[in-house]
């Protein structure tokens, strides 16, 4: 029987990729760099924004240049609380209403994602998810990224044993990886986890590694994804 879930952020809980290519174009064109939609789309995808934007200056034959790296990711960051601030963060339909049942239902709620802490924090301290979620396991708190399993493997360990402690311990088939991407869906099986791949951002053809399938967090109802998931639950 699942008891806790763990959702992906970007692409799963909330649809800010246009965000984030608008920011990262605005950041490098005030260096001259130009960035296009193949070259974010091939870059991005199972990257931190550290990593892209290295990606992004080796790729044009820059000598890297760790001060124009961390400037570039100081104004992005910087430019994306001030968007969020004035906008709000876009949620993917039927998100916040799964969130809000889980916890009614006595899941116990995190995020495993490759977005800064910060983003991911100030999306769940929102009045409609705030206080919801037990642990965040984000880009600054691991050494490799998915589809390395170390993001699950530490949020399974957090579950277990930040306060306020459970009843009895997590094991891995108890708990849910909702995650959009391959690398995420690998990391999440390396570390033992059932596994959900929501398809609503991105084709649902290399989510086929996924316990199951959904198109969109909406179509999610708790106790039908019981029954679904119930042998993967089990082993």
């Amino acid at each position: 029987m699942l008891r806790a879930i763990l959702f992906g952020f970007s692409g799963v809980l909330v649809d800010d990729q246009p965000l984030h290519l608008g920011l990262f174009r605005r950041v490098l064109a005030e260096d001259d760099i130009e960035l296009s939609d193949a070259e974010y789309s091939k870059l991005y995808q199972s990257r931190d924004d550290k990593d892209f934007l290295s990606a992004v200056l080796r790729g044009r034959g820059q000598r890297f240049d760790e001060a124009l790296l961390m400037r570039l990711l100081t104004r992005k960051a910087s430019y994306f609380r001030e968007q969020i601030r004035v906008e709000g963060f876009p949620f993917f339909q039927g998100a916040l209403q799964l969130v809000r049942k889980a916890a009614e239902e006595s899941f116990t709620l995190g995020v495993v994602s490759r977005a800064l802490r910060g983003e991911i924090e100030a999306a769940l301290e929102q009045p409609a998810v705030g206080g919801l979620f037990k642990v965040v396991v984000s880009a600054e708190d691991v050494e490799e990224t998915k589809p390395d399993p170390e993001a699950y493997r530490r949020a399974l360990s957090d579950l277990n044993s930040v306060p306020p402690l459970p009843s009895r311990l997590y094991h891995p088939h108890e708990v849910l990886a909702v995650e959009n991407s391959v690398s995420g869906l690998a990391a999440a099986r390396a570390a033992g986890l059932v596994t959900l791949g929501v398809s609503h951002s991105s084709s649902s053809e290399g989510l086929a590694g996924a316990d199951l399938v959904v198109g969109g967090l909406g179509e999610v109802r708790l106790d039908v994804l019981q029954q679904q998931l119930a042998e993967a639950s089990r082993s």
